[in-house]
């Protein structure tokens, strides 16, 4: 696969019991894209994600990931290559209300077998660059809506994963956290992050993304390149 490949997903099909929710999909994402997958409720993008993030297993097709193909990987296989290749932004942000921002952080390290130490150092690392360096020892309880997402991208950029993922990023936020957070997204994506975003908000598509992908009855129904709004 060529190097530059983040995502290679073919012929995708994911049948439940009483319904079809992903019915031939296929799509590529580059390292360095900005790709937002919209569509209406139900119509299989969640599903996608999910795939993609090996939360899932479809029902033929193929799903490829920095050059794993996740269909080789056993339940244990999955959970690491997850840890390790890719970052997941929640939208009701999945934190742990007993442990503090800053372990909230360190702990997606901690699991892969980084020490304690350098776990909380990266973290560290990433509360400065975020802009919540004084909200580190905070609980998720005591933290605003757009500091507990800024805290969940800080979680999922832990690893550096080649690959950043974002399920309605934006859903559970005001309007200003929702722009904060938006403004986050650019700016990694700016320096070189790949991301794949979920979401109804066309706000956040075209701040953010540099291509949208519509999922419309589990198929790809349009896609579109992007001139992102400043």
């Amino acid at each position: 696969m060529n190097n530059d490949v983040v995502v290679a997903i073919s012929d995708l099909r994911k049948e439940y019991a009483d319904s079809v929710a992903l019915n031939g999909v296929s799509l590529t994402v580059r390292a360095g894209e900005a790709v937002a997958v919209m569509g209406p409720s139900g119509s299989g993008k969640s599903t996608l994600l999910n795939m993609i993030a090996g939360l899932d297993r479809p029902t033929s097709g193929s799903v490829v990931v920095h050059g794993t193909d996740l269909g080789s990987l056993d339940e244990t296989g999955l959970a690491l290559f997850r840890r390790r290749g890719i970052g997941m932004i929640f939208q009701f942000f999945n934190l742990l209300d007993d442990l503090s921002a800053l372990d909230n952080v360190a702990l997606a390290a901690q699991l892969t077998g980084t020490p304690a130490s350098q776990a909380r150092k990266r973290a560290l690392e990433l509360f400065g660059e975020l802009g919540i360096s004084n909200r580190r020892n905070v609980y998720p309880a005591r933290l605003s809506g757009g500091e507990r997402q800024r805290v969940a991208v800080a979680r999922a950029l832990m690893n550096r994963p080649a690959l950043l993922l974002a399920d309605e990023p934006t859903g559970a936020l005001d309007s200003r956290s929702g722009e904060q957070v938006m403004d986050l997204l650019l700016d990694l994506n700016q320096i070189g992050q790949t991301l794949l975003l979920v979401t109804h908000d066309e706000r956040l598509a075209t701040r953010c993304a540099s291509r949208v992908v519509e999922v419309v009855d589990g198929r790809i129904a349009r896609e579109q390149s992007l001139e992102r709004t400043s």
